[in-house]
């Protein structure tokens, strides 16, 4: 479900009301009374708090403090988490729309707090049929009072998070719905929604082209792979070379031979939000008609146990003539991503980016609360893609590639292996894709934030749709930097 921000011009006496400010003393008597600003300034600096609220009878006030940070990040991203809280009660109370109302002309911190209220009104309640309206969030409508936002600004916000809710119900689809065919099928969709390019390959193209790593995790299942080529071309771009985004498409990882244990692979329907992620963020930008030429290139297969599914010692020849000795089969995304690194090479690509839940040993070292960025001949745009992801709040941690770590992928038998030793398995990772690049490469490891077990405030529960928001930021900063150069 996607809620829409929309503009207005006045408020009326009924409606309900979100007051954006820094400070008690831009609460104006005009529009409320004596007692509520008395009750408001008691809230604010006796008890410490930034969101104070209380129900008019007809409707509800809440006027939400902008925290005194000079960290910027921090201060929008506390507005995103506030902007949650007021959702959560309106939903509560079951309010249909809500005016928010910029007091101050402060336009950042308007866009943060109605990011967080929209992403958090995202639900996905396709399999739903019992109750279902008791389950429906209420909140229909989000308006907006401001004399300073711009609508392109707004226009930027709806896209982006449109984008964001798309990348999460694709996440949250079970393989039993999505397999890689209607993977492909849904950025067929959403490609002729946004005027993007979009060519799918079948098995048989897949055969034609070499790509071993992609069947051979295939190997496993009854169901075909699939390989999505997404492009955005614009007459207009600002870019000589393209930006290529590529997504691990895993749609359901049951770990192969090397079964997952334990209660691992209850989430494994989430192994393909790097091809989500991928997929939407070219969506966004180009529904957003940002004028960069970018390719997103989309694997997609489902890991199985089947008879003839690959074993540890197998050897696979892949699509750039490499040979790669299987040591374990639950390190397939790496091999199905190994054959799209290469395939980008024919793009003479400006920068190649892939976003894929690759490792446990990411979410481990980190949590959930950001990514694991790691680079090579790329550190100027690595050095802006952090600045994005500061932006977004979807941080990005950087982890090395020194050299010494491709010796842990060395094979005595084939050219590489697919898994180093019990150290630094993200890296190995990273170590093992670089092995297939030629070009400037950075590697997002999505494996802790991807997919929450339990609501956080506004990446929700499920798929939470990391990397959208980051790819947008990061395109459109870029054209805004380019154009102004030009």
């Amino acid at each position: 479900m996607n809620t829409v921000i929309k503009r207005i011009n006045s408020v009326t006496g009924i409606d309900s009301v979100v007051y954006l400010v820094s400070d008690t003393k831009y609460v104006s008597a005009n529009f409320l009374s004596g007692s509520e600003l008395k009750h408001i300034e008691k809230q604010k600096e006796k008890f410490k708090r930034d969101l104070v609220f209380f129900n008019k009878i007809n409707k509800w006030i809440f006027i939400q403090f902008i925290k005194d940070e000079k960290d910027e990040s921090k201060r929008l991203d506390a507005l995103r988490k506030s902007g949650s809280e007021i959702v959560r009660r309106l939903n509560n109370n079951k309010i249909k729309k809500i005016v928010v109302r910029d007091v101050e002309g402060k336009s950042a911190e308007l866009l943060a707090l109605l990011e967080g209220m929209v992403l958090s009104n995202y639900q996905f309640l396709k399999y739903k049929k019992k109750d279902i309206d008791q389950e429906t969030n209420s909140l229909q409508q989000v308006n907006v009072l401001s004399s300073v936002l711009e609508d392109p600004e707004l226009d930027y916000l709806n896209t982006m998070v449109e984008a964001t809710c798309k990348c999460r119900d694709i996440v949250n689809e079970p393989v039993s719905y999505l397999t890689a065919e209607k993977l492909a099928s849904e950025f067929k969709t959403i490609s002729g929604e946004a005027g993007i390019k979009c060519e799918v390959f079948n098995k048989k193209k897949i055969e034609s082209l070499k790509m071993g790593g992609i069947l051979a995790v295939n190997r496993g299942s009854i169901d075909p792979p699939t390989f999505t080529v997404m492009e955005w071309n614009p007459e207009n771009k600002v870019n000589k070379k393209p930006f290529v985004f590529v997504g691990k498409g895993v749609v359901y990882d049951t770990g192969g031979m090397n079964l997952k244990i334990h209660d691992y692979m209850n989430d494994m329907k989430c192994d393909m939000a790097g091809a989500a992620a991928a997929g939407t963020a070219i969506y966004a930008i180009a529904k957003a008609k940002l004028p960069v030429h970018v390719i997103s290139l989309i694997p997609a297969t489902d890991n199985r146990v089947g008879g003839n599914a690959i074993v540890p010692g197998d050897v696979i020849e892949m699509a750039s003539g490499n040979t790669v000795e299987v040591i374990n089969t639950d390190a397939e995304g790496r091999l199905i991503l190994a054959d799209a690194l290469d395939y980008a090479k024919k793009f003479d690509p400006q920068l190649v980016i892939d976003l894929a839940t690759l490792t446990g040993s990411a979410q481990r070292a980190i949590g959930q609360s950001g990514l694991v960025g790691m680079q090579v001949k790329a550190e100027r745009m690595f050095r802006e893609l952090i600045k994005s992801s500061f932006q977004v709040y979807e941080r990005i941690a950087e982890f090395p590639m020194w050299d010494e770590y491709s010796e842990e992928i060395k094979s005595n038998i084939a050219d590489i292996k697919n898994i180093g030793g019990s150290n630094a398995g993200a890296i190995t990772a990273a170590k093992f894709l670089e092995f297939f690049t030629d070009y400037p490469f950075i590697h997002l490891d999505i494996a802790g934030p991807a997919f929450l077990s339990k609501k956080e405030t506004y990446r929700g529960e499920g798929g939470t749709g990391v990397g959208v928001r980051l790819l947008f930021n990061f395109i459109r900063k870029y054209a805004e930097k380019n154009n102004s150069t030009n």
